[in-house]
């Protein structure tokens, strides 16, 4: 899918992009349940780098395909489909663990039922749902915000990268640290706190101390992604229930998180200003927090089993 992103036929482009999400998609679900099965006690240090993992593709791919574009003749298709080539990377690394012979332990020997109907459930997925709702906005609207205010392009674009980099240095620490604690109820309300406080700060607060605030801003979303998948592994009882609950929480959880960049937009186009968006802000972080307190609770989501 990546590599037919070079196409200049516009639907194939779609139908490429198409498939490349669906394919990221299914590994951000299946890699949880992974880990709970395969890394045991050492599971919080492999969700930080996993973690990690995500916000570091994501900052390369928006850092270097402007470069890789200017690099390879000016053409945005090309800069595309290079990204094509990790990917193949990674599926070289990944070949011999998936064609070898001996029996591995399936994930779980019953499918979990009944998530949908769990409170627990749908308060990891809403917490999940609404960090990253913040997490695209600040990506998303942050930069164009801050020119608004009156800070130029460039520093606005520097503000955001450096936000980025904080997210990944919080994505190592807060899954070891969620592991050591009995519960993870007052982790999550203090990062949901810093990560909307520091929004709003960056939006707010004169632009002399932005650097403060937009690292503040990327320490708390990178926390609150790092908790958000650690809080999959540790409301799961087994892999299988970790791999169910995996999919749930990305797949709602992300068409939540959609929304708030729209939203903007959509208010933005309204009123002619990033006014309202401050209430938008405040209002899903009031919601993160809530959602991330009840999730937090040292207790495992109870489905139903079915043989499988």
């Amino acid at each position: 899918g990546t590599a037919l992103r070079a196409t200049p036929f516009l639907p194939l482009l779609f139908m490429s992009t198409v498939m490349a999400g669906a394919g990221i998609a299914v590994c951000n679900v299946l890699l949880p349940g992974l880990i709970k099965r395969d890394f045991g006690q050492w599971a919080a240090v492999m969700t930080g780098l996993f973690t990690m993992g995500l916000c570091a593709g994501a900052a390369s791919a928006a850092a270097f395909t402007q470069p890789l574009r200017n690099a390879l003749g000016e053409s945005w298709m090309a800069a595309l489909a290079f990204w094509a080539l990790p990917v193949l990377l990674i599926a070289v690394i990944w070949a011999p663990r998936a064609w070898r012979q001996e029996r591995i332990q399936r994930l779980t020997a019953r499918r979990p039922q009944g998530l949908w109907r769990s409170l627990l459930a749908w308060q990891v997925t809403l917490f999940m749902g609404l960090q990253s709702a913040l997490a695209y906005i600040m990506m998303g609207w942050l930069a164009p915000m801050l020119r608004e205010r009156g800070l130029d392009a460039g520093t606005a674009g520097y503000v955001v990268g450096a936000s980025i980099v904080a997210q990944m240095a919080a994505t190592l620490i807060i899954p070891s640290l969620a592991a050591r604690l009995r519960n993870q109820s007052a982790l999550a309300l203090g990062i949901s706190v810093l990560t909307t406080l520091s929004f709003l700060a960056c939006l707010t607060m004169p632009l002399s101390t932005i650097w403060v605030w937009g690292s503040l801003l990327g320490i708390g979303l990178g926390a609150s992604i790092a908790l958000a998948i650690m809080l999959i592994v540790l409301r799961s009882a087994d892999s299988g229930t970790t791999a169910v609950l995996s999919g749930m929480a990305q797949g709602v959880g992300y068409v939540v998180a959609a929304m708030g960049p729209l939203i903007v937009g959509i208010l933005r186009d309204i009123s002619g200003n990033f006014n309202n968006a401050l209430i938008l802000i405040l209002l899903v972080g009031i919601a993160q927090a809530y959602c991330g307190f009840g999730a937090g609770r040292a207790l495992h989501v109870q489905p139903k089993q079915r043989k499988g």
